[in-house]
């Protein structure tokens, strides 16, 4: 496996692009809508919010994932999250689902719909039905067309998150290319995210249900930015079959071998959403080791790497290892704090700062140093048993608030 130049266009028969409509008023020259096309019918499976209020696209895409024979398009709008808007909301998703699928000449129920941005506004659909028009014309399948794709669908993102992988699958290359959104509202499970994966390989559509659900809690609902989660929630994985591998069917080395590049694609775009969320300065990985159970390391990870406390003294650089054990010690598993070791690690170095539950009498300056890089690692040793998960974050600064006050005004 290989990574390689590109996101949703590098695999065979994909087409994708992105511009500017207008959704996102006063903000002149920032691109809003996206278009997603296959030239030939996909295999698709999602995952989507676990918040009861979901907005209209993520009820439309369960349907036509659960539903639809095949799916061939994805379009998307920034700036509008078509959420809390009722049966108009609906009715958008399903006009704008028609006119990509007249265009575009597929069956409506083909066309998947998603969108970001703010909650309880109607979409502007005059300029989104012009704007699905305008996309079906520009779809292209280079490198360039699939990054408009991805800086389409940003809304508060500082930076497109994009990437692809090569594999060999029974004697065929297989590509897995991907993109995705988010920087706030992001916690598990799932966040304020919408993530699209295009890939040729050959699968059924049962196999890659399975593998994207069991995929997704390792990596998308590991991370956590502000502990709010979105009504929007989507991630879907297309899957075309022009790399022309046997069809995967089985729990085989094949399926194996893709799960391993879906993961790869899934865990990197994971951590992209992280390291950008709203006002952050640093990418904050929570990894704990030698816990007693999987479910145990996941609760133990994710209620450090989602303190408010915690992810405070990350932005001021600081060892307060107090917070951590504290974290640990409200996530709801029992274990002995006095077996607990901590350690800080980053490029600039490694540090232990706690054994045996208390203080190894470290150097802060030396720990601030390792804490003041953009990745910085929290590894935490329970000495309880072999399980171990990691979780991502990032700090909490400033500029989150300024950011989140300002959001509508």
């Amino acid at each position: 496996m290989k990574k390689i130049d590109g996101g949703v266009t590098a695999a065979k028969g994909f087409q994708a692009t992105g511009l500017e409509v207008g959704i996102k008023e006063g903000h002149s020259g920032k691109k809003d809508m996206a278009m997603v096309y296959s030239e030939v019918p996909c295999k698709v499976a999602g995952t989507f919010t676990s918040n009861v209020v979901k907005a209209a696209p993520v009820k439309y895409d369960m349907n036509v994932v659960d539903n639809s024979p095949f799916v061939q398009a994805v379009v998307v709008n920034s700036g509008v999250a078509n959420a809390c808007t009722g049966e108009e909301g609906m009715e958008n998703c399903r006009r704008l689902a028609k006119k990509a699928g007249e265009v575009l000449n597929i069956p409506q129920s083909a066309v998947l719909i998603g969108s970001t941005g703010v909650i309880g506004a109607q979409l502007p659909m005059e300029k989104m039905i012009h704007g699905v028009e305008l996309l079906a014309e520009k779809l292209g399948s280079t490198t360039e067309n699939g990054t408009l794709a991805a800086e389409a669908i940003m809304t508060t993102d500082t930076v497109s998150k994009e990437v692809a992988y090569q594999l060999e699958i029974g004697g065929k290359t297989v590509t897995v290319g991907g993109m995705c959104k988010g920087s706030g509202m992001i916690h598990p499970n799932m966040c304020t995210m919408l993530a699209y994966v295009t890939t040729d390989v050959n699968i059924s559509k049962e196999m890659l249900t399975e593998m994207v659900k069991d995929n997704v809690k390792d990596t998308f609902n590991m991370i956590s930015v502000d502990g709010d989660t979105s009504t929007n929630d989507t991630m879907l994985v297309m899957a075309n079959g022009m790399a022309g591998n046997p069809e995967i069917t089985e729990k085989n080395e094949d399926y194996e071998a893709f799960a391993r590049a879906l993961k790869e694609i899934n865990t990197y775009l994971a951590k992209k959403m992280a390291g950008d969320g709203e006002g952050a300065t640093a990418l904050f990985e929570v990894t704990v080791q030698q816990a007693d159970t999987k479910e145990h390391a996941v609760t133990l990870a994710k209620s450090v790497v989602t303190s408010s406390l915690v992810k405070c003294a990350i932005c001021g650089h600081d060892a307060n290892w107090g917070r951590i054990l504290c974290a640990l010690g409200y996530a709801g598993v029992e274990f002995d704090p006095e077996k607990v070791e901590i350690f800080f690690e980053s490029k600039a170095g490694k540090i232990q700062i706690a054994e045996h539950g208390i203080s190894t009498g470290y150097s802060e300056e030396e720990a601030t140093r390792i804490l003041s890089e953009e990745e910085v690692t929290a590894r935490i040793l329970m000495h309880m048993g072999e399980a171990e998960a990691t979780a991502w974050g990032c700090d909490l600064t400033h500029e989150y608030v300024s950011i989140n006050a300002d959001y509508r005004s």
